[in-house]
């Protein structure tokens, strides 16, 4: 009896804040610290799966997430990565290219993959196949890619200008699989539509187990800076339950640190910041969570000081050998490379246009990791 009454009081004041010494009885006294919060002791969860203190997700991106550059992420520190997203239609057809983006290794989980599509039918059908074929941890819906091919078609984004056909297709897909389903989508779809307070409460309704919001509208595409301050009323919603995950322009820890605090959310998404950049995902928790353990140290072969320059210039390396590995070498190359030529480690160094391309036009490992040992000597003149 005492424990059932305890357990429902704890939860009480845990989800107030502040809390004060609490004596059921002389055999059962527990002490809280007032400065301890809600955050501090409830662990962000979707389903069953559990996260840590701050957690730091890897964005979905096409042509970008492959399970090469997951496991990177992964082994940096990144709490849960997501798969390129995949055209429902393609799966159910049972396109080969489309059913090569599901594979996942047990390496790398948590992992999410996913999905768009504009009906809820084939949705749903390629749902029931991606948990058959990958049983990822999560499914994540594709409600806010703004490019013109998957929009333009009423997909993505495009589901903005359509929100009850987005609700049927998230009720079927919660309704057709017994893994967790998430949403990712936009604050609307233009400036004089910005839906994403209401439709957060519908969304959820509708059984979905978290929510990622980018902080800009659909035509806004990646322009201009991410408004978080609705992402903030949407996780501060006393009627919202399901985690909030912010997204849009964390590009340093800083950033990062602000978003959780100012905003509330619980936690942030990555996207564009990683290209050629895996190691961002170290640079944050070690700021956010310095008592994160990050596999840094092992992710590479490396006889360089880690978050070394020469350190970075391997890591880069490792990625085009891992997607090479699980591709091939075309396009593994293919991959990576927009992910050399981005880099921030080649930042600064004088006359790098001819480098950048000529890594751009790279056929072959050998080729590409010659123009990598020429700019990291360029890199050693600049930081020696």
């Amino acid at each position: 009896m005492y424990s059932s009454v305890f357990s429902k009081a704890f939860s009480l004041f845990l989800c107030k804040g502040a809390i004060p010494s609490v004596v059921l009885s002389k055999k059962i006294a527990f002490s809280f610290s007032l400065s301890l919060s809600c955050r501090t002791f409830a662990s962000m969860k979707i389903g069953n799966v559990e996260f840590g203190p701050y957690p730091v997700f890897l964005a979905p991106m096409e042509d970008v997430t492959d399970i090469g550059f997951r496991l990177l992420c992964k082994r940096f520190g990144a709490a849960m990565v997501y798969s390129e997203f995949v055209a429902a239609d393609a799966l159910v057809r049972m396109v080969n290219r489309s059913l090569e983006k599901l594979a996942v290794c047990d390496d790398e989980r948590p992992v999410a993959i996913q999905i768009y599509g504009k009906e809820p039918g084939p949705v749903a059908d390629a749902a029931r196949i991606v948990v058959e074929r990958a049983r990822p941890d999560v499914l994540d819906l594709n409600f806010g890619c703004p490019v013109k091919r998957v929009a333009g078609k009423g997909a993505g984004a495009g589901m903005l200008q359509n929100i009850p056909k987005m609700l049927e297709i998230t009720r079927a897909v919660v309704d057709a699989v017994d893994i967790p389903v998430t949403v990712k989508t936009r604050l609307g779809w233009d400036e004089g539509s910005k839906v994403i307070v209401d439709l957060a409460e519908s969304l959820q309704d509708c059984g979905i187990r978290a929510l990622t919001i980018h902080g800009r509208t659909r035509a806004q595409m990646y322009t201009g800076e991410a408004d978080w301050t609705l992402i903030g009323e949407v996780k501060n919603n006393p009627r919202m339950t399901i985690p909030i995950i912010g997204n849009g322009d964390i590009t340093s820890p800083e950033r990062a640190r602000e978003c959780f605090d100012r905003y509330g959310v619980d936690a942030v998404m990555v996207g564009r910041a990683t290209f050629g950049r895996p190691w961002i995902f170290k640079e944050i928790m070690d700021v956010l969570n310095p008592e994160s353990v990050s596999a840094a140290h092992e992710a590479v072969k490396s006889d360089y000081p880690v978050m070394s320059a020469d350190w970075k210039i391997d890591v880069l390396k490792e990625q085009v050998l891992t997607s090479v590995r699980r591709i091939d070498e075309y396009r593994g190359i293919l991959h990576s490379r927009r992910h050399l030529a981005a880099s921030p480690v080649f930042k600064g160094i004088p006359n790098f246009r001819e480098t950048r391309i000529a890594m751009l036009r790279a056929g072959t490992v050998d080729e590409l990791f010659a123009i990598l040992e020429r700019a990291r000597e360029a890199v050693r003149q600049v930081t020696d």
